[in-house]
């Protein structure tokens, strides 16, 4: 456990599974039991949660919040301390961190990559500059492409690639070669 792992407000800790909940990270709902977080997207919980494997799940928590501006949301910790499942949020939408093994592997195991987290953001400029500053892989600068977005990408600590996106205006689908199939 890192002096910044230590350093957190530990506001309740459950007996079976070591569940971690920290405040003001999404479990201050007036009708929710502040000991508890609701997965229902009826409450508001995304539709879609996208996992990612880590080898170090505590170590990526703290680059994820330096690199990429991630907020940690919930902690899950064995008898040790160490971390083996965190849910961080970035505005509304969340990811997941679990420790690899087994089947699952993160990208710098397996040697390769099979897809891109696409993240909103405020200030693509901003946000590059401070991946730049925690030395992040950048494997793309940032670009205004043809269908309205800024856009850059980078690789995290164990190979897991984001592409962080500002929205910039609307274009016409067809006017990028694209059709709406809805």
């Amino acid at each position: 456990m890192t002096a910044a792992h230590r350093s957190l407000p530990r506001v309740r800790v459950g007996l079976a599974a070591r569940m971690i909940y920290y405040p003001g990270m999404g479990t201050e709902n007036k009708n929710m039991d502040p000991r508890f977080i609701s997965y229902d997207p009826a409450r508001g919980f995304p539709g879609v949660m996208p996992s990612l494997r880590y080898e170090d799940v505590g170590g990526a928590i703290a680059w994820l919040s330096t690199a990429f501006g991630f907020k940690e949301h919930l902690r899950w910790t064995n008898k040790d301390c160490v971390v083996l499942h965190a849910e961080m949020r970035i505005k509304d939408a969340f990811i997941e961190l679990s420790r690899a093994g087994n089947d699952y592997k993160s990208p710098r195991q397996l040697g390769g990559v099979s897809g891109t987290i696409i993240v909103f953001v405020e200030d693509v400029n901003e946000h590059y500059k401070q991946a730049l500053a925690a030395a992040a892989r950048i494997l793309a600068e940032p670009e205004d492409k043809p269908w309205g977005l800024r856009q850059y990408t980078a690789e995290d600590i164990e190979g897991h690639r984001f592409e962080f996106s500002q929205f910039l205006k609307d274009v016409p689908y067809a006017s990028w070669g694209a059709q709406l199939m809805e």
